[in-house]
């Protein structure tokens, strides 16, 4: 507003003046912008692809939190630094970020980094839209559209709904909402005085975004009725048929029941034949949380696992994770065709969602979401699905379970390596006995001694850089490694070293 108010003549100068004084910019000069945009894609390429995905690289370079700091020299100031300074910068942050690309990346239920999924996050970050009308994003408002109908085809699905989330957790608590609001529609406008106490129900195995998602939908954790898991981590259908019983004696309404395809730990399939039974003989509403095992309804071998998914209302399912379509993308997939999303978040902003555009507005679909910017996830998936077909990405299920197969019969051969059980899945689950424990089993304090062994190891192996795999205590277990065979571009190599590496590791233990 002060530039307004000058004369032609003085407002010229206070350009020319602020032109002058201007910190480091790029803007204006697309030359400049063309040379620094190939100069980072040279220093992702070298050091985030090149050697974040080699074998003889660190999967990680471990600092302390105050050392990091200074190395990373995380200060904002008032001046801006160069181009060189800039690079230097994209360097220092590759070199001391995790490599979850690498080959020795076990740790997470998502690795690996697929060049074709990677071209389209690339594209979708340059693109720079949000994915709620027609009109900023018509491209990818289709595209979703058909992914998502690609995903719910296989899980069994001729018409439905669904929607991209930022995450599974999310997934499961629009699930959550969806099946309170086509019980209790009021309750959108009226809010939890017009609830009766409400019940929903999910194995002592299940993600910990359903208790989450009860805390923060208003209905508290004490609605969440945990059902017994049997010795394999399955959910019990005998004992959910006894707690839906228990909530009503109590008082309480029952609504949702939340099954799990792919349980984080050890990696167990809910029997959903069965738990459907359930949810059908008391009007329920099945969802089923197959964020880890979805991806498996593309094997034509190892499908069955998920057998009776097709009778769920809602399936939440991350591609980002088996299928290493690269963080996030995780759909949230409806066999609803009578609009409940919309109907269950739409708030109508008339600055949006205008009724009277030039184009089909249903094809504005920002309003199914409660966020209202919301990113393109689709195109990752698009892409690397378009280069790989259904076949390619079948071979990489199926590639994944052989190792994890691999893996299993080399620990069986191997003295100090004791399975927790046998996996059906591509989490294997297993303790390192060291040297010092071996044949002590009866010894009153093995259980405690051995617990303290994985924290020891994972210690070594990080601050070594060698490799990353992820350990928990579970139920009256104590720790043990859960290794995630996941990665497109692993080998029986890799699995050889992860063993070997543990012996190394823990060989004076």
């Amino acid at each position: 507003s002060y530039l307004c108010t000058l004369p032609l003549a003085l407002l010229s100068r206070e350009i020319l003046m602020a032109d002058s004084e201007a910190l480091p910019s790029l803007a204006g000069d697309p030359v400049a912008v063309e040379a620094l945009l190939r100069a980072v894609f040279g220093v992702v390429v070298d050091e985030a692809i090149q050697k974040g995905t080699s074998a003889s690289q660190k999967v990680c370079e471990w600092k302390e939190p105050e050392e990091l700091k200074q190395l990373l020299d995380l200060e904002l100031r008032s001046q801006g630094e160069s181009q060189e300074q800039i690079l230097e910068r994209c360097r220092t942050v590759i070199r001391y970020s995790v490599k979850t690309g690498h080959p020795r990346f076990f740790n997470q239920l998502f690795s690996g980094l697929d060049p074709h999924a990677l071209a389209g996050r690339i594209i979708t970050e340059s693109l720079n839209t949000s994915q709620y009308t027609y009109e900023i994003a018509p491209v990818f408002v289709l595209m979703e559209e058909e992914v998502l109908r690609k995903l719910r085809a296989l899980v069994g699905w001729s018409s439905g709904d669904g929607i991209f989330c930022p995450g599974g957790s999310i997934s499961n608590m629009y699930a959550v909402n969806l099946a309170r609001y086509q019980r209790y529609p009021d309750c959108k406008q009226r809010g939890l005085r017009t609830l009766p106490p409400l019940a929903l129900f999910t194995s002592k195995e299940c993600h910990y975004s359903i208790q989450k998602g009860a805390a923060f939908l208003g209905l508290g954790t004490d609605s969440v009725r945990v059902v017994k898991a049997d010795e394999r981590g399955k959910m019990v259908p005998e004992d959910l048929e006894r707690q839906i019983g228990m909530a009503e004696a109590e008082g309480a309404v029952p609504f949702l029941v939340s099954a799990t395809s792919g349980t984080t730990v050890l990696g167990a399939f809910d029997p959903l034949e069965a738990i459907a039974d359930v949810c059908q003989r008391h009007g329920l509403w099945l969802h089923v949380d197959a964020a880890w095992g979805g991806s498996v309804l593309l094997s034509q071998t190892h499908r069955h696992l998920l057998d009776g998914i097709q009778r769920a209302d809602s399936v939440a399912w991350n591609p980002h994770k088996l299928l290493a379509a690269g963080l996030q993308c995780s759909a949230l997939l409806l066999q609803d065709t009578s609009n409940l999303l919309k109907r269950c978040h739409g708030s109508q902003a008339s600055y949006l969602f205008q009724q009277d555009k030039f184009y089909d507005v249903a094809l504005d679909t920002g309003d199914k979401v409660v966020q209202c910017g919301r990113r393109v996830d689709c195109l990752k998936l698009w892409l690397m699905w378009k280069a790989q077909g259904d076949q390619g990405l079948e071979r990489r299920i199926d590639q994944a379970f052989a190792l994890a197969r691999y893996l299993v019969e080399e620990i069986k051969k191997r003295e100090g390596l004791e399975l927790v059980m046998e996996p059906e899945f591509v989490n294997v689950c297993f303790w390192f006995v060291p040297p010092s424990l071996r044949g002590k089993q009866d010894s009153p304090d093995y259980h405690e001694r051995l617990s303290k062994v994985a924290p020891v190891l994972k210690e070594r192996m990080v601050k070594e850089g060698s490799m990353m795999i992820g350990y928990q205590p579970h139920g009256t277990r104590g720790n043990f490694f859960r290794v995630v065979v996941a990665n497109p571009a692993l080998t029986c190599a890799d699995m050889d070293f992860l063993l070997n590496e543990l012996e190394r590791l823990g060989q004076d233990l």
